[in-house]
């Protein structure tokens, strides 16, 4: 075998579609004679006219970006790929004026006809590794040319017969040797799982925050720990200001709420918002863990880019080489490993906290993950932030679906509470205490939004043997003395005591020079600078000792500041820093410099604090000075501030709230979130009588984005608005209320019912205890048998969804329920026994069941069936309709039906065949052209031939194809629209194919 041959790498599967572009379809000469043909009565070239040469230079373009996606050492010079594009592209056009037959071509082999071609092109004026290159790829084109030549000409395999063999068996072993080729002699595998077991360990671990825990235990198993929140996905804006909202791109459901372990599953990028404290971080150490220990070897791969960490002196933003600066593995990986695994599509990229970095520095930020996304397509991406940190759409064009973190809604808070007390083997007791608390408590309810927040009032409650702070000043002072001093004395360590004050002196100093310059992480050297600076006016910290062990007091005993690398502090979470920060520009004056930033993210927490922390005059200083900025940030940062000042003119509050009055109603959506997440202040501001508003929807995102029971009144005066995007919210949002509150005020009330209502868990599904009609319910996996079959035992429903769902092996509990019109499993793999199905009065049915059950018997008793989706499924055929079925709408995804009793569905307006279908003969078609009402059709490019020769569709008006458009024959296209002049060809737009 020829080694220059196997050093390009390009195995067949890749080689064979691109090589066929070079000739024509079925013509003269192709199978019809009984001696050689000339080469370039096969070529799409010259007379011909089918190939330009633009078209030439794409398909060599292709080549070699093929040959160059291939893992290990780069074979040519970068910068050089557009040149021996150029080079190759020309060499092929020679292919056009070659006298030789194709049976001399086969006879010559693959080395001595690339030869040939040299010889008729010109020179390529490429340097040696170029040149070198270009002779590689060249005679691996080759190879695959006479190839074709072989399955092409009846002449050949009659007269050449040993040769064809030859040359199939020869691209058949560089195939199988290419399948065992190990990618850098075995390095990158190794590495890989190094490199994934560091992951799994690195982040497996959590901060608890109060948990007096053993030496060597201060950190909380990921796996205990982590609550599987929620995300709404937020609506794309279509067009300019004031256009349509549309549901986020593949998002299921709309703007349903997905568990945050799913996420990626149904969006390959995301941008995910969450405010401070919902669990960014977390689920980034989640996803990396799980992904690292889960998936199979050879599968994903997850790069870990924390921005507070890669950019905290201002540094650029990392190339993938760099991808592991932060991590001890720095320098460790094989050369180009982080490529690598990039270029093949392997890489789920985590990249964390776009909001921790300077505003500045953002639009480069977007530039740089632009890039990536050019240069590496196909990967898995998960981008955080804070809400106001970037606007709506930030990633759109990038194809990012964005969504929001949901507030922890009760079941999720006693998840946490539970899991808390086991860790810290706090007793059942003082859990069942603290649940109470949160059940009759709104204040404290209101507070337990987030795991942040939730885990400081676990750690309070248990510190205070009950005893509870009422709001969140209170919490974040209770929660700074318990770290600072109650712990380390209550404990009767032996160490110098030292009050709370001098500590929160000195640790301000800290927060106060991040927050201004714009970081959230600061060197160790630094650190000390500013202690030192600090130590003459508190002298009471100077019993530790000089600055270094006055900061290795703060790291060690604190628990606020952390480490990330030897040199390198932060605060443990930012939540502490804009505390700390706001009561450090409340000491120094700076009141004016607080305002100046009303307009910077960044700034919004420590606005907040200050007029928490600050005197009367302070906040009337602060609310006052936002006012007069009369930015619409500004008003929105006065009026969130109201709920922090404990006391205040009057006046001014009746200002605030005059000024807050012209932002109603919300310009779009994006100002709907802002102004919700001010919190149940922002009733008041809404309209009672808005439901015929054409604002409608925002005043509902807005009170719903609140996440106040007082909201649930506001809700339910919309509960027979018509708007499907107005009802799509209403149903979305239940969980994160008292669920039976909001089922029984909202939900029970819709007229008409939810149509697709998501159902999360048992308690959820039997807190919905009535409805004006038959609902429509989305039941994901995490809901029983058992409380599903009581629930329909009392409920009827006209929709059930089901997704991967465990409910064994039969569907019994469905038995009997005339209700029901539209069913949809999502993979039931369990499933056997369709008999409870039969008789029912469906009209929609959607079935991916993940198993071969026959289901040609219950097609059969489905008379009322209107539309059909098949994905994954058991034997059927079309005669097993019944009789009375009239079918609008056939959708059979990964099927290849033989389609004998088509024709019989006459009803029929669309149906979309298939990726795999391919006609079985004539007598296919005369079933499909008996089709005469179809205005829709999809089907594979390779069915395109027959459908333009033998098809009669008087009605067509769409023919959609399930291929890539650049592999169209541009004769065939023009056949089709000639044959269907009415109908429109495109793309079908989910992915197919094995």
């Amino acid at each position: 075998m020829d080694a220059s041959v196997v050093g390009i790498r390009l195995a067949s599967g890749v080689m064979t579609p691109l090589v066929k572009k070079l000739f024509r379809g079925e013509g003269a000469g192709a199978g019809l004679v009984d001696r050689p043909v000339r080469i370039s009565s096969y070529v799409s070239l010259r007379e011909q006219r089918v190939l330009s040469r633009d078209d030439l230079r794409r398909l060599a373009d292709k080549l070699v970006a093929e040959a160059l996606r291939v893992p290990g050492e780069q074979p040519l010079p970068p910068g050089e790929e557009a040149g021996v594009a150029t080079a190759l592209a020309v060499t092929l056009h020679s292919l056009g004026d070659l006298a030789l037959e194709d049976a001399q071509a086969v006879e010559m082999g693959a080395r001595a006809f690339a030869a040939e071609l040299r010889k008729a092109a010109p020179a390529t004026g490429l340097g040696r590794d170029a040149q070198l290159f270009h002779d590689r790829l060249l005679v691996t084109t080759c190879l695959h040319v006479l190839h074709f030549f072989t399955s092409r000409s009846t002449y050949i395999p009659a007269a050449l017969v040993e040769q064809a063999r030859r040359q199939a068996e020869t691209i058949a072993k560089i195939d199988a040797l290419l399948a065992r080729i190990p990618r850098q002699g075995g390095r990158d595998a190794e590495f890989e799982a190094r490199y994934l077991e560091y992951l799994a360990k690195r982040h497996s671990t959590l901060t608890i925050f109060g948990l007096d825990l053993p030496p060597g235990s201060a950190r909380w198993p990921l796996d205990a720990a982590y609550v599987s929140l929620e995300a709404t996905p937020r609506p794309r804006r279509v067009g300019g200001e004031g256009s349509a909202t549309v549901p986020a791109q593949g998002a299921a459901h709309g703007s349903s709420p997905l568990g945050t372990g799913d996420l990626l599953a149904f969006e390959p990028r995301i941008l995910l918002r969450g405010e401070a404290g919902s669990g960014k971080t977390t689920l980034i150490q989640w996803l990396a863990v799980s992904t690292a220990r889960d998936e199979p070897e050879g599968s994903l791969v997850p790069f870990v880019l924390p921005l507070r960490n890669l950019t905290r002196y201002g540094e650029r933003l990392p190339a993938p080489e760099d991808f592991l600066v932060a991590t001890v593995l720095k320098g460790r990986a094989p050369e180009g490993w982080e490529s690598r695994v990039l270029s093949e599509g392997r890489g789920l990229v985590l990249v964390d906290g776009i909001d921790e970095i300077p505003e500045t520095e953002r639009a480069r930020a977007r530039d740089w993950l632009t890039e990536l996304l050019t240069a590496y397509p196909g990967n898995r991406w998960l981008v955080t932030s804070r809400p106001s940190a970037v606007p709506q759409d930030w990633l759109a064009s990038e194809q990012f679906a964005e969504l929001t973190l949901s507030p922890m809604n009760r079941a999720d808070v006693a998840g946490f509470v539970t899991r808390w007390h086991r860790a810290a083997e706090a007793g059942d007791d003082l859990r069942d205490q603290l649940l109470a608390s949160l059940r009759t408590k709104s204040e404290l309810a209101r507070l337990a939004t987030n795991p942040l927040l939730c885990g400081l009032i676990c750690a309070l409650h248990r510190e205070r043997h009950g005893f509870l702070p009422s709001g969140r000043k209170e919490l974040y002072t209770a929660a700074l003395s318990m770290l600072l001093h109650r712990r380390d004395r209550e404990r009767e360590l032996r160490l110098p005591e030292l009050a709370e004050e001098p500590q929160l002196q000195l640790l301000q100093r800290l927060a106060y020079w991040l927050i201004r310059n714009g970081r959230t992480q600061l060197r160790r050297s630094r650190a000390e600078d500013l202690i030192a600076a600090a130590l003459p006016a508190v002298p009471a910290a100077q019993v530790l000792g000089e600055a270094p062990a006055v900061l290795r007091h703060f790291l060690e005993r604190t628990g606020l500041l952390r480490a990330p690398t030897e040199d390198t502090l932060e605060f443990v979470h930012r939540t502490f820093q804009d505390f700390l920060g706001a009561r450090a520009a409340l000491d120094e004056g700076g009141l004016g410099e607080l305002t100046r930033h009303a307009d910077d993210d960044q700034w919004e927490d420590v606005i907040r604090m200050a007029v928490a922390q600050g005197r009367p005059r302070d906040r009337a200083a602060i609310i006052g000075d936002l006012l007069v900025r009369d930015s619409d940030r500004a008003v929105l940062l006065a009026l969130a501030s109201l709920e922090y000042a404990a006391e205040l003119d009057p006046e001014l509050r009746r200002e605030v709230r005059t000024a807050a009055r012209r932002l109603i109603p919300p310009r779009d959506d994006q100002a709907a979130y802002a102004l919700g997440r001010i919190g149940p202040l922002i009733l008041d501001l809404l309209p009672l009588d808005a439901e015929a508003h054409r604002h409608a929807r925002r005043f509902v995102i807005a009170a719903a984005e609140t996440g106040s029971e007082a909201a649930i009144g506001y809700l339910a005066g919309y509960c027979h608005h018509r708007d499907e995007k107005i009802r799509a919210t209403l149903t979305g949002v239940w969980e994160r209320f008292d669920t039976e509150h909001y089922a029984a005020e909202v939900l029970a009330r819709m007229v008409p019912p939810p149509d697709d209502l998501v159902v999360t868990s048992d308690a959820a599904l039997a807190a919905l205890t009535g409805f004006t009609g038959p609902p429509g319910l989305y039941v994901l996996h995490r809901v029983s048998r058992g409380a599903l079959t009581h629930f329909l035992a009392r409920q009827p429903v006209a929709g059930l969804a089901f997704q991967q769902f465990s409910g064994g092996t039969d569907a019994e509990f469905l038995r009997g329920h005339t209700s029901l019109r539209r069913l949809t499993i999502d993979t039931w793999p369990e499933l056997r026994d369709l008999n409870a199905l039969h008789g029912l009065p469906l009209e929609e049915v959607s079935l991916d069941l993940g198993n071969d059950v026959p289901l040609g018997p219950t097609l059969a008793a489905w008379p009322r069936l209107r539309a059909l989706t098949l994905h994954s499924c058991g034997p059927w055929s079309f005669t097993d309709f019944a009789p009375g079925a009239r079918p609008d709408v056939l959708d059979l995804d990964d099927a290849d039906p033989d389609l004998t009793g088509l024709g019989r569905l006459t009803s029929l307006r669309r149906l979309r065949l298939g990726f795999d279908w391919r006609p079985g003969g004539k007598g296919a078609w005369a079933e499909l052209s008996a089709l005469e009402d179809l205005r829709e059709i999809a089907v594979h490019t390779r069915a395109l031939d027959g459908l333009a020769s033998y098809a009669h569709l008087p009605s067509l008006r769409t023919v959609m194809v399930y291929d890539d458009e650049e592999m169209w024959d541009p004769d065939l296209k023009a056949r089709v629209a000639h044959r269907f002049p009415q109908a429109e060809l495109g793309l079908v737009t989910q992915a197919y194919g094995n």
